[in-house]
C-alpha cells in the first residue's frame, strides 16, 4: 500500500520524528530496526510498564497519515 505512514510508540510518539514511510512495509522495517534498540535490556520501557519485545508489535501502531 503507497500513501505516508508513521510508527507510534506504545506511549503515543512517533519512533522517529524527522522520517514519514512511503509504504506499509517501510513503516514495517523501521519498527523492527528500531525495536533493536532495546534488545540489550531486554524490554521497551513504557508509561504502562515495561513491554517483553515479542510483545511490543501489538503495542505499536502503524497509521496511514493523510
Amino acid at each position: 500500500m503507497k500513501g505516508k505512514y508513521d510508527v507510534v510508540s506504545p506511549d503515543g510518539f512517533s519512533i522517529s520524528y524527522d522520517k514519514i514511510y512511503k509504504t506499509f512495509d517501510e513503516a514495517y522495517d523501521a519498527f523492527n530496526e528500531w525495536k533493536k534498540r532495546y534488545e540489550k535490556q531486554g524490554y521497551y520501557s513504557s508509561k504502562y510498564g515495561r513491554i517483553p519485545l515479542d510483545e511490543l508489535e501489538s503495542h505499536c501502531t502503524i497509521i496511514k497519515l493523510k
